[in-house]
């Protein structure tokens, strides 16, 4: 086997050392659908073949658009891919007005969407692009359908120029543009080559603690975000059986169904997960209340490889045994581990986890860095909690002198697509600024400590760290998401979006009426003793002395929130002006 140097390689590696008979597998009117590695190589030469025949050139951009992962994806990425062309994948949850400047800027000539919801977006905006044409995946009437792209590369009577064209590719060309959904400005438009994104997939392999060829992992992640995009590289090189979720309110379903050994997510989905078996356990009573309640506490103080001591570890087995069993028997069984990335992960999310055998791994990275920087792992004493993981081989970090964390690397990307402005204020010598504080301690291992331009100083000079504060704040149930706020005014203070199911329940358990609950005496009440608690780890001046409940509830759709579910800070302080200014000015 040559050696793999371009994305299109991992598919014929997997050939030759799997082979498998479930490569990937989609979920179409009830009933899962695989297809075999070899079945996946011959269709993505069918779209290969197909795209010739519509004319694609080598450097035409494709952008594809899906509301879900699905095998489609896939299939149609390595047939772009291997023909020189590029892949921009495109978030389906930004608005059309965000389409529009994507398709535009990249010049994209055919678009393939999942569904009618993405379509009937895309109409409003594509006769303002340079679309040729629009293919769904769903069967839609009316539409032109990806399969006709198959059918059109069906005879192989231009297969030697796929080959001629796979050929011409080398490891530094462009792969794909991969827009950031950014929390400030416009998009833009992150180049990553073949070598970018392979070398990532292979420095990164040495940390996967599954077998290789003989797991299976569920995605879910949108995969226009380049974590999950590696990921599934990542699965393809080692061999495991990937399976597509149908959406994320069917994981639960999905897990018990699939049973998989390996799943990545963002912080806010751990946390949903942990509020939930949390929630269920309050709804015990008795004896079973009260061992529930000590498995929780004796997780809560999980550290790995036994550094508690014998007699932690023995509570720890019973723990397991009568508790925790039961939480990993409820996502499928088979859950070995747990990849998180994206946004700082809480510690106790890690350890409660981990107590439950199914170690959370938090890694960092960046879409400019292909993204994997350094990530937590089971071998060589490599997870350690509170960090980032240990930074991945051929990957080199430095930290300037205000504390930002620099990268260098093959992962570094080319550049921001037709900026070179913006490409040279983020790189020095080769090293690229992350935007994030942190520090390298021994052995390697990387910790984030806040991100630059999230930090502040208040009137009276202190640095405030608003991610520090947050993620302490956001261990409360009450609270769904927090935004601490402040620069140049005289205290911290938070604007806060209450968690609404966990807020009702509460509310029902004290006879609480529902009408206009976010201005309840007894639940701002309630939610400064949380307030008050959490304040306790942190210095005077750090300490939020007032907050604001906001009166709606924090989504992409709305804005207040990016794909990936980070907090648009500068959308969410406009949006609640008037909550700020009773803060400060009454």
């Amino acid at each position: 086997m040559k050696e793999i140097t371009r994305i299109f390689d991992f598919p014929p590696y997997q050939l030759e050392r799997f082979n498998l008979e479930k490569a990937f597998t989609s979920k179409y009117d009830g009933k899962w659908v695989s297809i075999s590695t070899k079945e996946y190589i011959d269709q993505y030469n069918k779209v290969s073949r197909g795209l010739l025949k519509l004319g694609v050139k080598a450097n035409d951009k494709i952008a594809v658009i899906s509301t879900t992962n699905r095998t489609e994806w896939n299939v149609l990425d390595m047939g772009v891919l291997q023909i020189g062309a590029q892949n921009v994948p495109i978030y389906p949850t930004i608005s059309k007005e965000e389409y529009e400047y994507v398709l535009s800027h990249s010049e994209a000539t055919y678009c393939f969407v999942s569904d009618e919801t993405i379509l009937e977006k895309l109409n409003q905006i594509k006769d303002k692009t340079k679309l040729k044409a629009v293919y769904t995946f769903n069967e839609i009437e009316g539409e032109k359908h990806w399969s006709e792209v198959l059918e059109l590369g069906e005879a192989a009577d231009n297969q030697k120029e796929v080959e001629e064209r796979k050929n011409a590719v080398t490891p530094e060309d462009l792969a794909t543009l991969i827009y950031t959904s950014g929390t400030t400005g416009t998009p833009k438009g992150v180049m990553l080559s073949h070598k970018n994104l392979v070398s990532n997939v292979l420095d990164s392999s040495s940390r996967v603690p599954m077998e290789h060829g003989k797991s299976s992992a569920l995605s879910f992640l949108p995969v226009c975000h380049v974590f999950e995009r590696m990921i599934l590289y990542l699965y393809q090189y080692c061999g495991i059986e990937i399976y597509f979720a149908e959406s994320i309110e069917t994981i639960s379903d999905n897990l018990k169904e699939i049973k998989p050994y390996i799943m990545t997510a963002v912080p806010r989905l751990y946390e949903k997960v942990y509020d939930k078996i949390i929630a269920k356990g309050t709804e015990l009573s008795g004896i079973k209340k009260m061992l529930f309640f000590w498995a929780v506490d004796v997780g809560l103080k999980y550290e790995p490889y036994g550094q508690n001591g014998w007699w932690y570890e023995f509570k720890l087995k019973i723990a397991r045994k009568l508790i925790f069993s039961k939480w990993k028997a409820g996502l499928g069984g088979n859950l070995e581990t747990l990849v998180s990335g994206s946004a700082a992960l809480q510690p106790r999310l890690i350890r409660i986890f981990s107590a439950a055998e199914m170690p959370i791994l938090e890694g960092y990275g960046l879409t400019e860095t292909s993204p994997v920087i350094s990530v937590n792992c089971p071998f060589n004493m490599g997870i350690r909690i509170g960090t980032v993981g240990r930074i991945i081989d051929n990957v080199e970090v430095k930290i300037a002198e205000d504390g930002e964390i620099l990268v260098k690397g093959n992962n570094v990307m080319m550049g921001y697509y037709k900026d070179p402005e913006r490409t040279a204020e983020v790189m020095t010598d080769g090293y690229f600024h992350t935007g994030d504080i942190g520090e390298i301690g021994d052995d390697n291992f990387l910790k984030i400590t806040d991100r630059k331009k999230d930090m502040f100083k208040t009137s009276g000079g202190k640095y405030i760290v608003p991610a520090l504060l947050e993620n302490q704040f956001k261990q409360s149930r009450f609270i769904e998401q927090i935004m601490v706020i402040g620069e140049g005014e005289k205290m911290p203070a938070a604007l806060i979006q209450i968690n609404n199911e966990f807020v009702e329940e509460w509310a029902r358990r004290h006879n609480i009426l529902f009408e206009n609950i976010n201005a309840n005496p007894l639940l701002i009440e309630r939610i400064q003793e949380e307030i008050d608690e959490a304040n306790k780890n942190f210095g005077k001046w750090e300490q939020i002395k007032r907050f604001e409940i906001t009166p709606d509830v924090w989504t992409i759709d709305d804005g207040h929130l990016t794909p990936t579910m980070k907090m648009k800070r500068k959308v969410i302080k406009e949006k609640y002006k008037n909550l700020i200014d009773k803060i400060y000015r009454e």
